[in-house]
């Protein structure tokens, strides 16, 4: 009786297991077929993205779109100026979200409470609401048109500090106490003893704010005017608006804009997973 009964359980396990990767497989080819759409019709010609029956290797593969897409806009400038954004964001957001975390992690200060609260309470709010304070605000500096305007707002980001901070209170405070003991001041403790700790959450943190600052289309069209300061993601809408959209040149665009992301996942995928991890198991 007792072996029917294992038995029937194991049955029904496997069926549940069953049903779920087969939800997963549904769930990631949805996800998945925007990105091979977009990478095959790359290489399509115009007529052919359109043609039907669809069609999911093309019948006549030109490159034909990238020489288009260098000849629509000045591909290679917007290309560094994304990259330009990206890394120098990137490299500041995660020193100053270090900085903060390692703060509100390590030390005891009056209204620590309050102001964490404040601080997690701010990522509540869209970034399209303060848009329009920010422009003000930039236009009082003469940042407008100029890529500091686009590194500056995420230099704090409440999510990175929460972050660090839930990853850098793992650290044991005897480390800090032989540190201080040493001779080390409080700046120096976080310069050669905390960041290179740190390294794992360095990864996946810094995987998501190249992201997010290689993706950033809303704010770079609002406050960027001259073509030579465009950043990829609004060159290539730039070129669009016309009587025929170019969507073989866009979908050509798009997918160069991809790759370098792609690629740097597949690099730090490792400590990208370890960074999250370790999070999960401090959380």
């Amino acid at each position: 009786m007792q072996a029917r009964l294992v038995e029937h359980h194991s049955g029904k396990h496997q069926v549940v297991s069953s049903l779920m990767y087969a939800a997963l497989v549904v769930f990631a080819v949805l996800m998945i077929f925007p990105m091979l759409w977009m990478a095959v019709s790359a290489f399509k010609p115009m007529d052919e993205i359109f043609s039907h029956p669809v069609t999911l290797v093309p019948k006549s593969p030109t490159l034909e779109n990238f020489k288009g897409l260098f000849e629509a806009m000045p591909f290679a400038r917007n290309l560094l100026n994304s990259a330009y954004v990206a890394v120098v964001s990137t490299a500041a957001s995660l020193f100053f979200c270090a900085l903060g975390g390692f703060g509100f992690a390590k030390y005891a200060f009056r209204f620590k409470g309050p102001l964490f609260l404040l601080l997690l309470g701010s990522m509540m709010i869209p970034q399209e609401v303060l848009m329009i304070p920010l422009y003000v605000e930039f236009q009082k500096l003469h940042w407008i048109d100029t890529h500091w305007g686009l590194i500056i707002p995420g230099m704090a980001n409440a999510f990175g500090i929460f972050f660090m901070k839930q990853f850098i209170e793992s650290l044991p405070e005897e480390l800090m106490e032989a540190a201080r003991i040493d001779g080390l001041g409080e700046f120096g403790i976080f310069t050669r003893i905390v960041l290179p700790i740190i390294r794992p959450a360095f990864a996946s943190l810094g995987i998501i704010f190249f992201m997010n600052s290689w993706n950033n289309f809303l704010w770079p069209l609002i406050l960027l005017k001259s073509e030579g300061m465009y950043t990829l993601t609004v060159a290539i809408y730039s070129i669009t608006g016309g009587i025929r959209e170019p969507f073989h040149i866009i979908m050509a665009g798009s997918f160069v804009s991809v790759l370098p992301l792609m690629i740097i996942f597949l690099i730090f995928q490792r400590q990208f997973i370890a960074g999250i991890t370790s999070g999960a198991v401090k959380g």
